[in-house]
């Protein structure tokens, strides 16, 4: 039975890529939606898609439930963010609805705090996801598979570094603004401690990239990994962007933030969006992820692991967008029967993450 797939802001940034996985799929039939349908028509037209795509125009905030009851999706893809600054009123609308919900969500609140949705979820026997994304669903993944291996695992360092010509929307820049200069708590040597972001400059060398800067950046995982593993003692996440001036802009305006002299910077970021591409000249369309896990081994001796990944070709924004069409594929198929509300977190190995990502110029590389 064909299931319907409604992608909100299908025809955004990471609502594009996921439209591009998604079509092939003989089981499913998209909706691509948003408050356009002038460019939702235009995306389904280059989509070479098996089952003929729809398009749709509504505003999430207005009239939602009404929408939702008269495409009558099996599945709805929330990808219009930012969600730090939203409420779960989609998600609910997709319970009253009956439909599944995932969202693509990076906000450490907005994930951590789904689970209040899980009774009526479990009772509307839907599955709602939420932070269907690089972080937390590949994290996740990333630390399950690897800490069989310690008999303690103790620290996770780990970062993403983007490519500057890629594809990026007003909603991920806003995302980063609305904390740059912000303090925010993580677990340094086994207490919670505030760090500021897009602070803590560092340096990192990437296979094949070199070397890039990295700052502070919030995530769900600061909140979700010391009670999912409670042997760590510390956990820090890092970002970056590729061109260095960029980047130490960036840290240059958190101060700015961290001192008081600007309250809100996410106010400019249809201004620094627009004055980023100036820079496309400079880079290049390569980023990269890495993870380092470090603790005891089973003889008791130190033990570390590390791993890499680089995406070359633009594919980068193939791996956050990942976890949503895996979710939607598992979903359409019977292939999880789980029912009620949580983060992205178990639900994907890293073996199915990985092979999703196959065909694609990305490449990994576990290093013991």
């Amino acid at each position: 039975m064909v299931k319907r797939v409604l992608i909100i802001g299908g025809y955004g940034n990471f609502g594009s890529f996921i439209c591009k996985k998604l079509a092939r799929e003989s089981d499913l039939q998209l909706i691509v939606a948003g408050r356009s349908r002038g460019k939702a028509e235009n995306l389904i037209a280059g989509l070479d898609a098996v089952n003929r795509p729809e398009a749709a125009a509504f505003d999430i905030n207005s009239g939602l439930p009404e929408s939702l009851a008269a495409l009558k999706p099996d599945i709805v893809i929330h990808t219009s963010g930012p969600f730090q600054a939203q409420d779960y009123h989609v998600a609910k609308a997709c319970i009253a609805q009956g439909c599944h919900y995932i969202d693509l969500a990076d906000g450490r609140a907005f994930v951590g705090g789904i689970t209040v949705l899980d009774e009526a979820a479990r009772k509307k026997s839907v599955l709602v996801v939420s932070g269907a994304s690089s972080v937390p669903c590949l994290t996740v993944a990333l630390v399950d598979h690897y800490r069989g291996a310690f008999e303690r695992l103790e620290k996770l360092d780990y970062g993403i570094t983007t490519a500057q010509k890629t594809n990026r929307g007003l909603a991920t820049t806003a995302a980063i603004l609305s904390y740059t200069g912000k303090p925010f708590p993580t677990l340094i040597d086994g207490q919670m401690q505030n760090v500021y972001g897009w602070q803590g400059l560092r340096l990192r060398k990437y296979p094949e990239l070199g070397w890039r800067l990295l700052g502070n950046c919030d995530v769900p995982d600061l909140a979700l990994f010391p009670k999912r593993y409670p042997d760590l003692k510390t956990v820090r996440f890092y970002a970056g962007l590729e061109i260095p001036f960029i980047h130490l802009s960036l840290w240059g305006l958190s101060w700015l933030v961290r001192l008081g002299l600007i309250r809100r910077l996410e106010k400019a970021a249809p201004l620094l969006l627009k004055a980023s591409f100036l820079f496309d000249w400079l880079g290049s369309a390569n980023s990269a992820f890495h993870m380092n896990l470090s603790g005891k081994g089973k003889d008791g001796s130190d033990k570390s692991i590390a791993f890499a990944l680089t995406a070359r070709s633009g594919d980068g924004p193939y791996i956050p967008c990942m976890p949503a069409v895996l979710m939607a594929k598992k979903l359409a198929g019977g292939q999880t029967t789980t029912t009620g509300a949580q983060p992205c977190v178990g639900l994907i190995t890293l073996d199915e993450y990985l092979g999703a990502l196959s065909g694609l110029d990305i490449s990994w590389t576990p290093l013991e």
